[in-house]
């Protein structure tokens, strides 16, 4: 099993060390602003290679650059060739670290996404990603219509990013996992109701994953909302390997083990979940079952999922907190 390698400060050939920055909340309204928090990201970086020069790759929370606000205003969206993304290009470049990154991305068609994206040391975009479950009823974003994808990062490590909320969805680590990601990684905005939840899924996407996760929040008070910070890096048998505070822009930073991850994943027999979720019972038949005995995952691919007691769900529309009913369909990806 590994550890932490004490954050990463004793980094192991096959290892790939990562800064989780519990980023103090913004308060983000004008083009001004944004611009503002854009520079202080930027700095951030430059104080995450400082605080370990070993690091591979920092991780900034969902909600970096506009806060919680749920703001929709034009002005302050963000586009892949921006002047925000560029900035986080220059970044990664200058100080030779791998950056993930949070921006509220300009929709012409419809609502903006919640995106994210992982630039390498060399500037360049390796994963693009439009968040999939956005924290109804609270949230406005588009779902996002790009999957889950994974991307190869530093020292081989394969990566994957899910933002907040989706990590409440099993489905979504294990999506990541099924293509490959060895380090399935979790922004988020969460505030403290949600603390409980956020321990016990980042743990549960690990084990039954045999995957590592590394989490993080917001954290601190914009003047109304106050995120909890609370970076955490789990194991793949779901034990916690280093535990953030409440502190913010504190960078907590851990030594990742893709190598113990591949070698669970082939040598393991009991809890070797992903592998038998599709070879069921193989001691008793060869190969195992290799069906599909979940009506909730057969509904869905034919666009008929219906909860027993879903006439009753009173909660369907973002109107109690104060958006518009939609009007728009959602139709096989594509809006309609």
């Amino acid at each position: 099993m590994s550890s932490s390698g004490l954050g990463g400060l004793n980094r192991s050939p096959n290892g790939i060390v990562v800064g989780l920055v519990q980023l103090q909340n913004p308060d983000v309204e004008t083009p001004a602003q944004l611009a503002a928090q854009t520079q202080r990201i930027v700095e951030l970086v430059g104080k995450a290679r400082r605080n370990n020069p070993a690091m591979d790759l920092v991780v900034f929370p969902e909600y970096a650059l506009h806060g919680l606000s749920m703001r929709t205003d034009d002005a302050i969206m963000c586009s892949l060739d921006g002047p925000e993304v560029a900035a986080f290009k220059a970044a990664c470049i200058e100080h030779r670290i791998w950056g993930c990154f949070s921006i509220m991305e300009r929709n012409p068609g419809g609502n903006p996404y919640n995106s994210g994206i992982v630039i390498d040391s060399e500037g360049a975009v390796q994963l693009y990603y439009r968040k999939l479950h956005p924290w109804v009823p609270v949230e406005p974003w588009e779902p996002g219509d790009l999957g889950v994808p994974v991307c190869k990062g530093p020292n081989g490590a394969m990566l994957s990013l899910i933002i907040c909320h989706d990590g409440m969805f099993p489905e979504m680590a294990r999506e990541a996992a099924y293509k490959g990601a060895e380090i399935i990684l979790r922004t988020a905005g969460y505030t403290a109701p949600i603390r409980h939840a956020w321990r016990v899924t980042n743990q549960a996407n690990a084990f039954q994953n045999l995957a590592q996760t590394a989490s993080v929040c917001l954290c601190g008070s914009d003047g109304t909302f106050d995120s909890m910070g609370e970076g955490m890096f789990c194991d793949f048998d779901g034990t916690v390997m280093v535990d953030g505070s409440h502190r913010p822009d504190e960078i907590i930073t851990c030594e990742m083990r893709p190598d113990l991850i591949r070698e669970a994943r082939v040598h393991w027999g009991v809890e070797n979940n992903i592998y038998q979720l599709g070879h069921r019972g193989y001691v008793a038949v060869k190969g195992g079952a290799r069906d599909c005995p979940y009506t909730f995952m057969q509904d869905l691919v034919r666009g008929e999922y219906r909860l027993p007691w879903e006439q009753d769900v009173r909660v369907t529309d973002g109107t109690s907190c104060g958006f518009p009913a939609p009007e728009r369909h959602y139709r096989n990806g594509s809006r309609g």
